[in-house]
């Protein structure tokens, strides 16, 4: 089951949604941060998201075939970080694109697994939710790319703060699944 590579690692999706939290107030706290270490601190970001998401694929390849979901979600996190460190003096318009093309399409992935996951378990409507608001979150900035990063860092923290707190509801709810799991499956 989809559902048990999730409920047994449910401490990376916690991880993931710390990272966001965290993320998200830093941004709020210095508003005037410049851009190489807006670019710097988004690249650690989605660099741990994306080791986050292929550890959980990994760990959970031989359970579920459509493992390979959370790989392509975390492939496109590294790619994004690597991209990133490799170009520090980035433009605010290219920081904006990368942010946006990677916030679609991992919310692409997370909406594709969520409609997987209904099949296996309730509350795949976090993963949904999650999904929807980054591909929202990513659309919205490739419409309106003359905002300028400093008024988009507001933002970007709200998307992150937001996101980390559906992704901790999910981890939570998807642990008591694992606790569930356990218990019927006990001889």
């Amino acid at each position: 089951m989809f559902a048990n590579i999730l409920s047994r690692l449910w401490w990376m999706t916690l991880l993931r949604g710390v990272a966001w939290i965290v993320f998200g107030i830093l941004v709020f706290r210095q508003p005037g941060i410049s851009l190489v270490a807006l670019t710097f601190t988004f690249g650690a970001f989605a660099l741990v998201d994306g080791v986050a998401n292929i550890s959980t694929a990994i760990g959970g390849r031989k359970e579920h075939e459509h493992w390979w979901v959370l790989l392509l979600a975390g492939l496109c996190g590294i790619g994004v970080a690597a991209l990133t460190f490799l170009s520090p003096g980035l433009t605010a318009l290219a920081l904006l694109f990368y942010i946006a093309t990677w916030a679609v399409a991992v919310g692409l992935l997370e909406f594709v697994a969520a409609i997987r996951l209904r099949k296996e378990i309730e509350g795949e409507f976090w993963l949904a939710l999650a999904g929807l608001g980054s591909i929202a979150f990513g659309l919205f900035l490739m419409a309106r790319p003359g905002l300028g990063v400093l008024s988009v860092l507001l933002l970007i923290a709200g998307y992150a703060i937001a996101l980390g707190v559906i992704l901790v509801g999910l981890a939570f709810r998807v642990r008591g699944l694992a606790k569930r799991v356990a218990a019927v499956t006990k001889p």
